[in-house]
């Protein structure tokens, strides 16, 4: 009896080695920017500095988000896409395979510097001043009805 407990032991503790020592996949977003430095934001959460990296679990469509001091703010999407042993099906098998796999996804944004031309800036407000106001849809340039009296 003994000899069958030793053995179900020693086969449990195995499965769960063999369970443990399965690869699993490291999924990687990564941020570069021209120039470099730049605050990252993904989906509302700091990642870091450009060049930087952050693991993430769900592909898909993410809010991005660069800003840098001297440079115009960037509001983006990025789009993380899976490769094609992570996707249903073939990721069965590379989750089980024994090896530590990684899915890249690399991500390069461009900032534009902030305009310091003051006359420019204040020649485009003038323009936007001076433009004709677009015409009104029908009935807005009615005045409202009055709002009744409160009962009471």
């Amino acid at each position: 009896m003994a000899r069958h407990t030793t053995t179900a032991l020693l086969i449990a503790a195995a499965l769960v080695t063999s369970v443990a020592n399965v690869g699993c996949v490291r999924r990687l977003i990564a941020v570069t920017s021209e120039p470099a430095g730049a605050t990252v934001w993904l989906n509302d959460r700091e990642i870091g500095r450009t060049p930087c990296e952050a693991e993430f679990t769900y592909y898909g469509t993410y809010d991005v988000r660069l800003q840098l001091d001297g440079y115009e703010p960037l509001s983006t999407t990025g789009e993380a896409k899976a490769p094609i042993w992570d996707n249903l099906g073939p990721d069965l098998v590379a989750e089980a395979l024994p090896a530590k796999l990684e899915s890249m996804n690399a991500w390069h944004y461009t900032l534009v510097p902030t305009s310091m031309d003051h006359a420019a800036l204040l020649e485009r407000a003038r323009q936007l001043r001076d433009r004709p106001a677009p015409a009104a849809p029908a009935g807005e340039n009615e005045p409202a009805a009055p709002a009744p009296a409160p009962a009471g």
